[in-house]
């Protein structure tokens, strides 16, 4: 009886003793959290670059070339650069590659990581991501009925006294084959205007073709983004082809347009 009993009462602390030898190795195994470093301040900037409006009748194509200076707090500029490919066929459609910027003269390649496909007739947009091929499909505004100009302002003051501006028309000029206007335009804004302690001045210089509607060269001069330059190369005024203009081959497509909304009811 007292075997019994005796039995009876070590059963639990072996069962105990098991499942801690058992639980023992899972403690050891087991990944500490991970952690996560930060860091302040700094910036995120994006290059805005030549505007392509859907004009009809106007087929293209080109090598856009684009140079991107920033000064460096010590004195001296880093510079960014790159190259892609536009077209726009004589329906308004626009096909756009876009290209990741790399420093000038450095070892980094370029690769393209977008490619873009408009369409002013059902007013699509489709930014097509390279890495997980992926087209996303957003609404497109552009219209081959409307007009689009570069935004020109004649010499003169500004508004509520903040600076003034300067304009300059350079003429007529032949830039890779495309006949072009060339605009300069000066502007100073006043200290305190834009939270600048000096005279603020911004200088751009543009060459616009009133064939294809685009600016052949663009210079943007300011304190706020530095120095871009746009050249557009290798231009071409026959049809591209239709393939441009299709979606790449084995991309899904995900609608991020907004649905309609339903009906009133009555």
């Amino acid at each position: 009886m007292r075997a019994v009993l005796l039995s009876s009462a070590r059963r639990p602390l072996f069962l105990t003793l098991g499942l801690l030898a058992l639980s023992a190795p899972l403690r050891s195994q087991t990944a500490p959290p991970p952690t996560v470093k930060t860091y302040d301040g700094g910036t995120r900037q994006t290059l805005e670059s030549i505007f392509i409006p859907p004009m009809a009748h106007a087929p293209f194509s080109l090598t856009l070339e684009t140079e991107w200076s920033r000064p460096m707090g010590g004195g001296g500029t880093y510079t960014l650069v790159n190259k892609r490919r536009i077209m726009r066929d004589s329906t308004g459609r626009i096909y756009q590659e876009r290209w990741l910027l790399v420093p000038k003269n450095g070892k980094m390649e370029s690769v393209m990581d977008f490619i873009q496909i408009s369409n002013p007739a059902d007013h699509t947009l489709y930014n097509c991501q390279i890495d997980i091929k992926r087209c996303f499909l957003i609404p497109y505004s552009g219209s081959v009925t409307s007009t689009y100009q570069p935004a020109v302002h004649p010499s003169g003051a500004l508004a509520d006294n903040a600076g003034y501006q300067q304009h300059e028309d350079l003429g007529h000029n032949n830039l890779s084959g495309i006949d072009a206007i060339g605009y300069r335009e000066v502007t100073t804004l006043n200290p305190g205007v834009y939270g600048n302690d000096q005279p603020m001045i911004t200088t751009r210089e543009f060459w616009y073709s009133p064939q294809l509607g685009i600016n052949v060269l663009s210079k943007l001069d300011s304190p706020q983004s530095g120095k871009q330059i746009f050249t557009a190369r290798e231009i071409s005024t026959t049809e591209p082809e239709a393939h441009f203009f299709a979606l790449p081959e084995g991309f899904t497509v995900q609608d991020q347009r907004q649905p309609a909304p339903d009906p009133p009811q009555h």
